[in-house]
């Protein structure tokens, strides 16, 4: 059941109301007793959901499924020739591997 705002315009006052749908809206003020009640209208509530479990993806469209399916496969196939293959990280030499420094020494001066 919903929360409405309501306003009185004889005395100012505001108040929140719990009530069904199917009820009518409040007319007198039970405040001042006088019938210039009026209900606002609210942004209304929005459905919010809270805690883990709840993804925006969980609701995909069937077509949006089978695309990213598909461009997944197409992923997997074109990347399977170079899959074999190990790269090695940028700036690795076998004189690295072997514990020993691909740096040269600096020449030594004559001063």
């Amino acid at each position: 059941m919903p929360t409405y705002d309501y306003h009185c315009d004889a005395c100012e006052n505001e108040f929140e109301e719990f009530q069904s749908m199917s009820e009518p809206a409040l007319t007198k003020c039970p405040q001042c007793g006088k019938k210039k009640l009026r209900r606002l209208f609210g942004t209304g509530a929005a459905i919010l959901f809270k805690g883990s479990g709840f993804y925006q993806t969980d609701y995909r469209s069937e077509s949006y499924k089978a695309a990213a399916k598909a461009e997944q496969e197409n992923g997997k196939a074109s990347s399977n020739g170079s899959a074999d293959k190990k790269d090695k990280p940028a700036g690795e030499t076998s004189a690295k591997k072997e514990g020993k420094s691909s740096k040269s020494k600096p020449a030594a001066s004559d001063d």
